[in-house]
């Protein structure tokens, strides 16, 4: 993909704007958006090696989230598709009332919980941020998501680059996190879950970049990020904590200057933290929603409170009974929504990207083989984050269609080794038809060889 299809893209992305204008709020959801675009495009082009590329497939993730919010909108199927974003939205605005000083009554139950700080606090600031500049507009603000949900697949890219370090893989995967439909549901809008994959794809970039060279602002970036986790989904810190760490371990050189330069890095982000607050609030929620007596009470929530629940009779207060719960929980966090426990047409309409998903695991598997034995010092933080936040969704979820969502999250990772293991079988597939036409040509030079033997023989 060598730009010849932004044009069309820039075309189509023109029709969204042209149809975001005929809505309520839409010239402001527009303008904001624009605008967040562009620094985004000239950042990511900034660091870019194919500016062309990152560009378009950028814009793919941008048109295709667009499109989809906007129907989202107009057509007010936000209960339907996620009815969080609505929840965000009542808050943020409540939020802005308060910094503006607008006079607007805000309820004490409203004034409770934002004084809690209940998980996932941070995109009740997030709307509230946007709504300080164009007022309270829902769409504004699902646009501004679907913004970082598009940028999701050039840091993709970036990630998988480093990596792999090859092009085919990751273009493979940065295509995937643009156009995948899942990706497109949750990053479309006003939701933590685009924001949070973004977030994570880029802590795992700044931390393979820290890796090869330590620089102040990769510090910084990775600080920021992995601050910005926790008020969106706190446990995830520990997960990138941990995959920081194991990077950084299996990462050691013998060289002197390399473990006196990890070790400096690992203190600095460690005090970083500690001075910003991150590690007391990560304590604070750990300590209110991180026992397994609270695990179980939400779990059993999630199984019974829908249709789509999973594992009722599963007990996770105690070790034995979360280790129990792994096998179900894992096949459900990976496989689900199946095919024949289909019950609602909500779960119906995921089967064709669940059918494409199963059939991509078997190239995955080769993906992760080949990499833990030819990349595994890098691969070392995705796999490790994978791993810890899997086993985590595992014993927790006991609900289809959030173990769906949140699948997201490990899937973006998992996409990096599926383009592996398609590269290595385009690869072995051109070595195959190489060695086949290599072998018709020695057929055919050796039978010429044979028919002029046989002219030089005698009569």
């Amino acid at each position: 993909m060598h730009g010849k299809f932004l044009p069309i893209i820039v075309g189509l992305l023109a029709i969204v704007a042209l149809a975001m204008l005929t809505t309520n709020g839409g010239a402001a959801a527009l303008a904001v958006t624009m605008a967040v675009s562009l620094v985004v495009v000239l950042i990511l082009r900034r660091f870019a090696d194919d500016k062309n590329f990152i560009t378009t497939v950028f814009l793919i993730g941008l048109l295709a989230r667009l499109a989809f919010g906007l129907l989202v909108h107009v057509l007010d199927l936000r209960d339907f598709f996620g009815g969080d974003a609505n929840t965000y939205d009542y808050f943020g605005n409540a939020l802005m009332s308060e910094w503006s000083n607008s006079g607007a009554v805000v309820d004490s139950l409203t004034q409770l919980q934002l004084s809690n700080s209940p998980s996932g606090w941070g995109m009740n600031y997030f709307a509230a941020a946007i709504y300080m500049v164009v007022g309270r507009n829902i769409l504004a603000a699902q646009s501004v998501c679907g913004v970082f949900g598009a940028a999701i697949a050039p840091v993709t890219y970036f990630c998988a680059n480093k990596i792999f370090a090859n092009k085919g893989v990751a273009e493979s995967s940065a295509l995937l996190a643009a156009l995948f439909p899942a990706f497109i549901v949750w990053s479309g809008q006003l939701l933590k879950d685009g924001l949070i994959v973004f977030l994570l794809v880029l802590a795992m970039t700044m931390i393979l970049s820290l890796q090869e060279k330590f620089t102040v602002t990769g510090l910084l970036v990775l600080l920021a990020t992995i601050a910005a986790v926790l008020p969106l989904r706190f446990y995830i810190f520990y997960a990138l904590i941990a995959a920081f760490a194991a990077s950084f371990v299996v990462g050691f050189s013998t060289s002197a200057t390399a473990l006196i330069r990890n070790m400096i890095i690992m203190v600095l982000i460690g005090t970083g933290l500690t001075y910003i607050g991150v590690v007391r609030t990560a304590s604070s929620n750990f300590d209110q929603f991180g026992n397994l007596e609270v695990l179980q009470i939400s779990r059993k929530d999630l199984s019974s409170s829908a249709e789509s629940g999973f594992g009722g009779d599963i007990d996770v207060s105690t070790p034995a009974g979360a280790v129990s719960a792994l096998p179900v929980g894992f096949l459900y966090l990976m496989l689900a929504p199946f095919p024949w426990n289909i019950s609602s047409f909500r779960a119906a309409i995921t089967e064709p990207e669940i059918l494409v998903w199963w059939a991509m695991i078997p190239l995955m598997i080769t993906g992760i083989g080949w990499s833990l034995r030819n990349r595994l010092v890098k691969a070392v933080p995705i796999l490790m984050f994978t791993f810890l936040l899997s086993v985590a969704y595992a014993i927790f979820q006991g609900n289809v269609g959030t173990a769906y969502r949140q699948r997201t999250q490990i899937q973006i990772f998992l996409f990096m080794f599926f383009a592996v293991g398609w590269t290595l079988r385009k690869e072995k597939k051109e070595n195959a038809r190489i060695l086949d036409a290599a072998r018709s040509r020695e057929r055919v030079e050796q039978r010429a060889r044979q028919l002029a033997n046989a002219r030089d023989l005698p009569a």
